[in-house]
């Protein structure tokens, strides 16, 4: 559905190539330019000299890693160096580690229940595919989550007192992207540019059923929350399908977007209902896509990912798994078979500690020679310690900066116009059930 003033995204046929569309994986490690390249040397020999990383071997943070800064801000070095200090200063302000490997699983339930969940599948891209119900978050629900988040001893970590306590659980739900999903998505060959790791996710958000009323109240808390994504974890999202816009949705879009910078807001693609099925399948096989939306799987918001037929012969389950289960995983080394990797789930229950193994998998991927493997994570696809997140700037607004014309290419071109459609919502003008003009769909397609 489009704006009514303007479009928010410009046009995409739904059967536009899905390697192609956002010139992937260009600007990702392994497919560089040479000003790219150069791009991150010149990252690297800033963040060492200001004490913010450790070249290593190994290095504390990865060359994926670092990428994703400098994407996130058009190859700007200065701009992306504000970023990774701001995100470490804010990781060890709040213990970010020591939350993920410490939350209480039914405080992780809780939210992962509300936000994006992992279908346990992914895009044609090998890009793990997220599904939203926007519905589940009603006002009282909402209330009580960050109630709850904010008396409740959910982990062991400490906070800075200034990230409001009640969304802090909803970061172990990031971690668990960028810590396991992404990098087990690495390790999967069956998939284009099998030699780039995944640092990206596409997201399927459903908005139907939600009325004016229920968007109205949700945006302090929705606010808050994608604006501290948006701050500390950008580059983590590739595409956005939001499906069931109501005809008011294109004044809720012009709010919706000024929480997050032009390329974040370049990769929602905002669909009518003949258009869902087609443009999903231009960019995830239907044997992925939830029957809801018009595909084969058998997937229900709400319950944990369905294992892909495709791992067979790959995941070796252990202890009686025959699927991923809730709470904290990541992936480590296993003492003794260089060639293989672990998914160890943690979290505690009922105050002690989790700590098992739940299967193994064969590495496929590492990283350059000039890192070294590590047991953190670093040579898996996957940050060293604080490595997972970035940082933005403040409250989600974008750089005016502009990258040289030589980083200019398809996914850094993004359209930063902004509408006043916001304006009627805050004014409380509009009325629902007034009918107004349909106005035509717009998929989008700009840059990612």
């Amino acid at each position: 559905m489009a704006s009514l003033d303007a479009p928010p995204v410009s046009r995409v046929k739904s059967s536009a190539s899905t390697a192609s569309a956002f010139n992937y994986p260009h600007g990702h490690l392994n497919s560089l330019s040479d000003q790219q390249e150069e791009a991150l040397q010149k990252f690297k020999a800033v963040l060492e000299e200001r004490g913010v990383w450790k070249r290593g071997p190994p290095p504390s943070h990865n060359d994926q890693t670092l990428l994703r800064y400098l994407r996130a801000r058009r190859w700007i070095v200065q701009d992306a160096y504000a970023q990774f200090k701001d995100t470490e200063d804010w990781r060890a302000a709040n213990e970010l580690d020591v939350l993920y490997e410490t939350i209480d699983l039914d405080a992780y339930e809780e939210s992962r229940r509300l936000y994006p969940q992992w279908t346990g599948r992914r895009d044609r891209r090998g890009i793990p595919l997220y599904v939203f119900e926007i519905r589940t978050l009603d006002n009282k629900t909402v209330a009580n989550y960050e109630k709850n988040g904010a008396k409740s001893n959910f982990s062991q970590a400490r906070s800075d007192g200034k990230t409001p306590p009640g969304l802090m659980r909803l970061f172990a739900l990031y971690e668990n992207l960028t810590r396991f999903s992404q990098p087990f998505a690495t390790q999967l060959t069956d998939r284009e540019n099998p030699a780039t790791p995944i640092t990206l996710s596409t997201n399927i958000v459903d908005v139907s059923g939600v009325g004016l009323k229920q968007f109205w109240n949700l945006k302090a808390h929705m606010q808050a929350a994608s604006q501290l994504a948006t701050a500390h974890y950008p580059e983590t999202l590739d595409r956005i399908f939001i499906i069931g816009a109501p005809f008011f949705f294109s004044t809720v879009w012009g709010w919706i977007k000024r929480w997050f910078d032009p390329i974040t807001v370049s990769k929602i693609f905002i669909l009518a209902p003949h258009e869902v099925l087609p443009t999903l399948e231009a960019f995830i096989e239907k044997r992925n896509v939830p029957k809801k939306y018009g595909g084969d799987l058998d997937y229900t918001p709400g319950q944990l990912g369905i294992p892909d037929p495709a791992w067979d012969g790959v995941v070796a389950w252990e202890a009686g798994y025959t699927s991923f289960p809730t709470g904290p995983l990541v992936w480590e080394d296993v003492d003794g078979q260089p060639g293989r990797l672990q998914c160890v789930a943690l979290g505690s229950k009922g105050g002690k500690p989790r700590r098992e193994r739940i299967c193994t998998i064969p590495r496929t991927w590492s990283p350059p020679a000039t890192e070294t493997t590590t047991a953190n994570g670093s040579a898996i696809g996957t940050p060293a310690a604080h490595a997972d997140n970035e940082a933005a700037p403040a409250a989600g607004q974008a750089t005016e900066q502009k990258s040289p014309e030589s980083f200019r290419t398809a996914d850094t071109q993004v359209d930063a116009q902004v509408d006043n459609s916001a304006d009627a919502l805050e004014k409380l003008a509009i009325d629902e059930k007034k009918p107004i003009a349909q106005p035509t769909s717009v998929p989008a397609q700009v840059a990612v």
